[in-house]
């Protein structure tokens, strides 16, 4: 199937078997569709072609520099307050870390590894672009971008380490995984920033998923690190009430305790969970409601916005994970609004958020999801 076997031989998808076949079983709903079947009644030669063309595109504006420059920015209610242009990065020759990487991740999606593939060369210039920006302390940091583009550097890394095992990039890897761990708070969290008191889900999901994917290919990876990360997502569910089971945006300081119903956030305390090792389907299941009912509003409203990517980037691997009929029926409606959304040039649009390299790039893993060659799209 796929010629996943083939891709794939390396020890990522060797390193955690009890975990792959336990989340194999697993479902909300206990019946156990098999990816095989979903690829086939999907139409594969559609989503094949779709992610090519926006690769295709990705192609298009890759800087000799390996990467790919977009607006660096944090959210600001719902809009998108940018620290640094993609023309600013242009003229300064640089890039957006986090978006470079997405990108990168984008065409391992695809089968293309470095030096090997129709876009061989495009995976090293960026992994090229990568090793230069790491820090002799280990922060991977590009065009203002922080923590958050760091997670996803590392996380670009972890990935191409366990296809192509060369010494550079694991000398990358690990001073990446030791920064990430040097940062983690009080909390046992994540936000923004180095060195921070102040602590978010949504940061802390990114770092706990690049040390996951780390520690799968052999990186050494605290066991407390991921003790107390887990901990600090189980705090952040809601114990009672109306909202019972979801998840809070923050906990500590400015906004504590706000915002327990966020599409984004919940989809990704769920990916939090199976990073972390907790497969507890009971935890996953009020959160995995919210995504699933709230999804058509999201598309209604954000469609073109941060949220509805960023959201969905975490939301196809949440129902991956759980597994089962209700993965089947939300990445069906997700792949066809997919489809519909890609303009005549292979982009998909972000007016709301880093810019359509961003956007063209989750799409395009979301609908190479189904073929299994990144290690985090294996159970």
């Amino acid at each position: 199937m796929l010629a996943v076997l083939a891709v794939l031989g390396h020890a990522a998808a060797a390193a955690q078997p009890d975990v792959r076949e336990a989340t194999a079983k697993a479902s909300l709903d206990g019946r156990a569709l098999d990816l095989d079947t979903l690829y086939l009644q999907l139409n594969p030669r559609a989503l094949h072609d779709a992610a090519e063309r926006g690769l295709a595109w990705l192609v298009e504006q890759q800087e000799a520099s390996g990467g790919w420059p977009a607006d660096v920015g944090h959210k600001q209610g719902d809009d998108y307050l940018i620290l640094s242009t993609a023309t600013e990065q242009k003229a300064r020759g640089q890039a957006h870390l986090g978006v470079t990487a997405l990108c990168g991740l984008a065409f391992l999606a695809g089968g293309h590894l470095p030096g090997r593939g129709k876009h061989g060369a495009v995976v090293d210039a960026t992994l090229r672009y990568m090793l230069e920006r790491t820090g002799e302390n280990g922060y991977l940091r590009d065009g203002e971008t922080r923590m958050y583009s760091h997670a996803f550097a590392t996380l670009f890394l972890a990935e191409a380490y366990g296809m192509v095992r060369t010494p550079a990039i694991k000398i990358s890897l690990e001073r990446a995984v030791h920064w990430i761990v040097d940062n983690q708070n009080r909390y046992g969290a994540w936000r923004y920033n180095p060195f921070t008191i102040e602590a978010d889900l949504s940061v802390t999901v990114c770092q706990l998923q690049a040390l996951r994917a780390a520690r799968n290919i052999g990186i050494e990876v605290p066991k407390d690190c991921i003790d107390r990360a887990l901990a600090y997502v189980l705090r952040s569910r809601v114990d009672s009430g109306r909202y019972q089971g979801l998840f809070h945006y923050k906990i500590y300081g400015r906004g504590a305790y706000g915002k327990p119903a966020e599409f984004s956030i919940n989809a990704a305390a769920v990916t939090a969970l199976a990073s972390a090792g907790n497969y507890e389907q009971s935890l996953w299941a009020p959160a995995l409601d919210l995504v699933d009912q709230s999804y058509p509003e999201t598309l209604r409203y954000y469609g073109s916005h941060y949220y509805y990517w960023y959201g969905n980037y975490y939301a196809c691997q949440a129902f991956f994970w759980a597994g089962g009929a209700r993965f089947h029926a939300y990445y069906r409606r997700l792949a066809d609004d997919l489809l519909a959304l890609q303009r005549d040039d292979g982009r998909w649009l972000n007016h709301t958020g880093p810019g359509d390299a961003f956007s063209t790039a989750v799409a395009a893993l979301i609908l190479q999801l189904p073929r299994q060659y990144l290690p985090i799209f294996q159970r």
